[in-house]
C-alpha cells in the first residue's frame, strides 16, 4: 500500500512515496533557503511563490523516483496546519486536485504529528517499534510541545512554550551576532570549540503549567551580554563575512569569532538543551513514559542528541535521521497510514489551519 505524501508548511516544498507504512520509496525536498537567507528569516508572501513554482515538478519527481502512478496509491495526504496559511494552501490544493482527478482518497495531516510519525517510521523499519506511552518532545523553528503518546496515536498536550520556540531562539540569537540564516546549524558546529560553562545563564521559573517552555529570558540574556561587551565590529565582521559568502564554513566562522564569543555560543546551547531535557524528564515522568521521542529540526543538534543519550534516563530515546529531523513528507506520509487504516478520509472542501493544534 502506496500513500503519497506533500508538506508545504513553511519553506521548503516536499513530496515523498512511502510504501506500507515504513518503507520510504521516495523523499524529495525543494529548499527555499537560498530565497530567504538575505533576510535572516523565512518572508512569507516568498514562500508561497516559491510553493507554486515547485510543487509540480517536486511530487513529479517522486512519483517517478518511486516508479509509482497515481492510480498506484491507496491515498494522497498533505499537511493541513500548522504552518503558514500560504504556504499550506498551496500543496492542500494541489493534493486535492490530484484527489479529484484521480479519484484517490483524500487525508489531511496536522504537520506536528507527522513529525512523531517520522520517528514512528524508522522504529518500524527498525524492528524496534515504540512501547506507549510514549513521551514526544516536538522541538523546531515552529514548535516547542510536549505530548503524551497513547496507543492508537492518541495525544495529549502536556507543555508548550509560551514565548520563542527553541529553534526560533537559536536563530534569533545566531542573527543578533552577525551570523547567517538558518543559525541553530551554525550554533551547533560552533559550540564544540567554546567553553559551556562561560557563560550562567539561568531556567525560566514557570507559574501555572511546570512543563511549559520559555526561551525570550535567554535571547535576552544574551543580548545583555552583547551590549555589556561593545561587540559592534566584531558583528560587522562577521556581517561582512556573509556579504562576501552567503553560507560560510565553520572555519570561516572561527576565523571571526573569538573564544568569549564562542563560549556564549556553547553556555547558550547549553541552556536551551537543559530546558528542554529537564522538562522533557519531568513531563516522562509524569505519564510513566516507556519511550521518549524527540523530532523536529532541532532534533538535528548534536549536542541535544548527545546529552539525550548520556543522561542515564530509564527508557530508550528516538530520534529521527537528519533527512526527517527537518520538514520533509516521507513523515506526513507515514502519519496517515493509521488514518487509512481507519478510513479517516478528508473532504475536498477541508481548508488550511495556520494554528491547527494537535491536542
Amino acid at each position: 500500500m502506496r500513500i503519497l505524501g506533500i508538506e508545504s508548511s513553511c519553506d521548503e516544498t516536499a513530496a515523498a512515496v512511502v510504501e506500507d507504512g515504513e518503507t520510504v520509496l521516495s523523499s524529495v525536498v525543494a529548499s527555499q533557503m537560498a530565497t530567504h537567507g538575505k533576510y535572516g528569516g523565512v518572508v512569507p508572501e516568498l514562500a508561497s511563490r516559491e510553493h507554486l513554482r515547485a510543487i509540480v515538478p517536486v511530487v513529479r519527481e517522486a512519483l517517478e523516483g518511486a516508479s509509482t502512478r497515481l492510480d498506484d496509491l491507496a491515498a494522497i495526504a498533505a499537511t493541513v496546519g500548522p504552518g503558514l496559511v500560504g504556504s499550506l494552501l498551496v500543496g492542500l490544493t494541489y493534493a486535492k486536485s490530484l484527489s479529484f482527478v484521480r479519484g484517490v482518497p483524500l487525508i489531511a495531516v496536522n504537520h506536528i504529528e507527522g513529525h512523531i510519525h517520522a520517528v514512528v517510521l524508522e522504529a518500524r523499519r527498525a524492528a524496534t517499534p515504540i512501547e506507549f506511552p510514549a513521551l514526544a518532545l516536538v522541538v523546531s523553528g515552529g514548535h516547542t510541545h510536549l505530548f503524551e503518546v497513547r496507543a492508537g496515536f492518541a495525544y495529549r498536550l502536556l507543555g508548550k512554550t509560551r514565548d520563542d520556540a527553541a529553534g526560533e531562539a537559536f536563530d534569533k540569537v545566531a542573527k543578533l551576532l552577525g551570523f547567517s540564516y538558518p543559525g541553530g546549524p551554525v550554533i551547533d558546529q560552533l559550540a564544540p570549540s567554546g567553553d559551556p560553562g562561560a557563560v550562567r545563564f539561568t531556567f525560566a521559573k514557570m507559574k501555572g503549567n511546570a512543563l511549559d517552555f520559555s526561551f525570550s529570558g535567554l535571547k535576552t540574556a544574551v543580548l545583555r551580554w552583547v551590549e555589556a561587551r561593545g561587540m559592534e565590529a566584531e558583528i560587522a565582521r562577521r556581517r561582512a563575512l556573509l556579504r562576501e559568502c552567503p553560507q560560510p564554513t565553520a572555519g570561516q566562522w572561527l576565523a571571526v569569532t573569538p573564544a568569549a564569543t564562542l563560549g556564549l555560543l556553547a553556555s547558550f546551547q547549553r541552556a536551551v538543551i537543559a530546558e528542554l531535557l529537564t522538562r522533557a524528564a519531568a513531563a516522562a515522568e509524569s505519564i510513566a513514559a516507556r519511550t521518549m521521542i524527540v523530532s523536529g529540526g532541532v532534533a538535528c543538534n548534536s549536542g541535544l542528541r548527545a546529552a539525550a543519550h548520556s543522561a542515564g534516563l530509564p527508557y530508550p530515546v528516538y530520534f529521527p535521521s537528519p533527512g526527517l529531523s527537518t520538514d520533509n513528507a516521507a513523515m506526513i506520509a507515514a502519519a496517515a497510514f493509521p488514518k487509512l487504516a481507519r478510513g479517516e478520509f478528508a473532504p475536498l472542501e477541508i481548508a488550511a489551519e495556520a494554528s491547527l493544534a494537535l491536542a
